[in-house]
Order: C-alpha cells, then structure tokens, then sequence
C-alpha cells in the first residue's frame, strides 16, 4: 500500500515479540510501530488539549480506514523519506489544519481512496455494509445508548507509535488529539512505547492472540545497493591496479594474476536484476581499506585484498538478494489479495447445485431403501 501512495525508502516488517533480542534484529532506524488489536475505549484525559505544531497527526472519520490513517500518521511525520508528489502535496495542504479536518481531508482524497480500496475485496465491502446496517438497525432497536465498552461489538484497530524530535507518541485516529508517551532518545524511543503495547496485550485473555504489531523500518536496500557499488568498485581499482603492475614488470606470465574476472560469480559490474546500475558505480568512491593495496606493488597483497572484497560481496549479494526476494513475496501476496475470487466461488457452486452429488444420491437411495 505504502508503494502505491508512492512512499520510498521504508519497509514494513512485523515483529513476532517485544523481547529486546528480536528488537534488535530489526533494521535501522525503527520509523514508527503499527498495534492492530481489538479496540477498547480509553481514558480521554491522558490525551494532548491540542495538536502540537510538529506533528502531523488526522482523525479517522470514516468506517474501516484505521490502517491507511495509521500508516499516513507515521510517514507523514518523517522527514527524511521520499513521501513521493501526490502526498507530499497533500502533507503540505493539510499542514495547518485540525486532526478532524485531516481526516475529513483523508476521506475526500481521491488518490489516496482508490489506494486504498483497492485492496479491500468485495467481500469486505458486503461485511462492512452489513455490519453498518446491523448497527444502525440496533440503535433504532434500543433505546439504550451503545457503550463504547461492549466487547461483542468491538471491532479491530490500527494505532501508530512514533517518534518525533525525542518525544515519543501514541496516534490513534479515533481520539480526538495524540498522546504523548515520555521523552526518549531516537535510537531507544521503542522501550518507551513498549509498556503502552504491552499494557493493552496484557487485558487480553490468556490464549486470545487477538493483535499483531507491524514496524516502519529504513529499507535496508538503501544501504545495500550503495555498499555493493563501493564493493564493485573497489574491485575494479585493484583489477586495474593489477593489470598496470604486469604489465610494467613484463613478466610474460600467464598465471592467475592476469585472469580477469574471476570465473567464481563475482559481480564487476552493474546487475539491473537487483537495482545496480552503472551510475552508481561510476560515483561511488573505492572503499579506503584497499588504500595500501593501491598503493603496493606487491601483487599478493593485491590479490589478498580482492579476495577480502569478494568474500564481502558475497554477503551483500546474499542479504539483497534475501531483501529483493521478500519484496517480491509481498507484491505476490498482494496482489492474490486484491483479486476478487468471490465470483469464481460464485459460478463454482452454481455449477455444482446443477450438478447432481453422486454419494449424496447413493446415500439418499440407500436410505429410502431402508424405510421400504
């Protein structure tokens, strides 16, 4: 979803545990953390009187668009991502208004509504509509106001936690106002949400996983790609560091020292199959650690410092091509969700209430058979 809004740079992974071990494994720097659970009603005096200035933050005002709100109230809220034109544009038309009216604001975005739906099947648009029109037939039904503590007609909720100039936040689209949660520097702002999140699981019944928690994490591909390039490059500085050696010493040898490249995979160019491309080759600078071996006229050191990048290209080719890997298993899961099969099960079970049963019609004679 974040892709078609046009955001770059950010991936989202989920997180299986709060535990600090698994935390750690996650990729720098943690933007912002998305609680899906099943939505009780709070206390509103722990919420701001105000919107501060340096935070973007909308109310939800329409029916089942809490995950959408939620991911717009963390990237709206990072500066240093790629929101791409059609939401910078909106961050910038909305800068001065209200949480109320950013949403009202939301819900009559067009680009952002057909993002947005096309993901939603029509199934759950049927259960949507059916939900709204057995809530509204239940008001009119009683004359008891709905408490906003009745568990059996709960539904699920995406909230946001983010961290903005070292103080971290709780947005929740259905309250009026964000919450601040306490100060903490950026690079340990999750232990200060941690309680928050756990403070909601712990209300849950033991046995009921009835929430997930999704992280807003830097793309390690912004990293990668730009790590492989120097690691190419550098590769390329001692071949040709290499190739002007032989041939001033003019040995005639026809030895490995002069075979290049090398016949064991290693990358020495631009591979468009994984987004690197010959520009950034061309400016990206040799890493410093082959600086004595540029400078050495000693071709086994030579040849040692290019094994030492070959080896360091190898891990980097692994961790992309994992990256590129996942990436492509997300657009696939995707887009199987955004194709409706309600019509293919439709005529499937059309065909069959034409088509008689074979065991059922045996089971069916053998029991008029029995009552003669």
């Amino acid at each position: 979803m974040l892709r078609e809004f046009g955001v770059e740079g950010v991936k989202v992974q989920e997180i299986v545990s709060l535990d600090e071990e698994l935390l750690t494994c996650l990729p720098r720097p943690i933007y912002g953390l998305v609680f899906l659970f099943k939505w009780r009603e709070e206390d509103p005096d722990k919420l701001e009187q105000s919107c501060p200035e340096e935070v973007w933050f909308a109310n939800q005002t329409v029916s089942n668009a809490c995950a959408s709100v939620a991911m717009l109230n963390i990237v709206n809220n990072i500066p240093t991502i790629e929101l791409g034109e059609h939401l910078q544009q909106f961050k910038e038309f909305t800068k001065e208004l209200s949480p109320a009216l950013r949403g009202d604001a939301i819900s009559n975005f067009t680009f952002v509504k057909e993002v947005h739906n096309s993901f939603a099947r029509k199934m759950d648009m049927l259960n949507a509509d059916l939900h709204m029109k057995t809530e509204v037939t239940a008001r009119k039904q009683s004359k008891r106001p709905k408490s906003g503590n009745d568990d059996e007609d709960t539904g699920f909720h995406f909230i946001a936690y983010v961290p903005i100039d070292d103080n971290v936040w709780k947005l929740d689209g259905l309250k009026r106002q964000p919450q601040k949660l306490g100060t903490a520097k950026s690079a340990d702002w999750v232990r200060k949400a941690k309680p928050d999140i756990e403070a909601c699981m712990s209300e849950y019944e033991e046995g009921h996983i009835e929430f997930a928690i999704l992280s807003l994490v830097r793309d390690p591909l912004l990293d990668l790609l730009p790590a492989l390039a120097i690691n190419v490059r550098g590769i390329q500085a001692l071949a040709a560091h290499l190739r002007g050696i032989t041939a001033e010493k003019d040995e005639g040898r026809s030895t490995e020292h002069q075979e290049w490249p090398p016949d064991d995979g290693t990358l020495i160019g631009p591979d468009l199959t994984i987004g690197l491309t010959q520009d950034a080759i061309e400016q990206a600078q040799a890493p410093p650690s082959i600086e004595s071996a540029l400078g050495s006229h000693v071709i086994s050191t030579i040849l040692l410092c290019q094994q030492e990048l070959c080896v360091a290209q190898t891990k980097l080719r692994s961790l992309i091509r994992d990256e590129c890997e996942a990436k492509h298993s997300d657009e696939e899961k995707a887009n199987a969700r955004r194709h409706d099969y309600g019509p293919l099960a439709l005529k499937l079970a059309q065909i069959l209430a034409r088509k008689p049963i074979v065991g059922y019609e045996k089971s069916g004679s053998r029991s008029k058979k029995q009552k003669k």
